[in-house]
């Protein structure tokens, strides 16, 4: 499992607005750039007490569109 990365954040225009964009990262480790990039199988899902998700398998264009991304 890779975790999302939630510690990026943006200037505001000023002190009483809230960003209402929020960026998630993720960092995989190279075995797994490696496996994606040589095409195994990409599940997503979240794990929360008040949702509960599973993608399995993520549709292949929705994977080869992701893997792209990976450096």
């Amino acid at each position: 499992r890779v975790y999302a990365i939630a510690d990026e954040d943006l200037e505001r225009t000023d002190d009483e607005k809230t960003s209402a964009v929020h960026f998630l990262r993720f960092e995989f480790p190279a075995e797994q750039v490696t496996a994606l990039k040589s095409g195994a199988g990409f599940a997503a899902g979240i794990d929360h007490e008040n949702l509960q998700v599973e993608i399995v398998p993520v549709a292949e264009d929705t994977r080869r569109s992701l893997v792209a991304d990976l450096a």
